[in-house]
């Protein structure tokens, strides 16, 4: 009995383990939008993440809302001190998130200037 009770065990951490590796690492898709930053922000009750959104357009329905980890320093920076500019933002999609990570599934890894609207 305690073989089987250890077998099951053993094999639920491992099931567990693989997944938390495959929602971290795995992308679903990369890619870049453009647009204008207007808001970064840490927000949560429990988990602080930083959360923010890219102006596509002028209607409410053509934003981007994106997450940035926290061990993404030099981003978050850029974010802050481009706020209210133009923006083309590097992403990637993943499958799932964690609550710790961001509230969406799309994470900025790389942040550049643009000159205005159409460049």
């Amino acid at each position: 009995m305690k073989k089987i009770l250890t077998i099951v065990i053993i094999g639920s951490i491992v099931v567990l383990a693989a997944y938390f590796a495959f929602v971290y690492y795995a992308t679903y898709s990369e890619g870049f939008r453009s647009g204008e930053l207007v808001k970064i922000t840490k927000k949560g009750v429990v988990f602080k993440t930083w959360e923010g959104r890219l102006s596509q357009g002028v209607s409410d329905s053509q934003h981007f809302d994106f997450s940035v980890e926290d061990k993404n320093e030099k981003v978050l920076q850029d974010l802050k001190n481009l706020q209210g500019h133009y923006v083309k933002l590097t992403y990637m999609e993943r499958y799932r998130t964690f609550p710790w990570l961001g509230e969406t599934k799309y994470f900025v890894t790389k942040v550049e200037e643009t000159k205005g609207r159409f460049n």
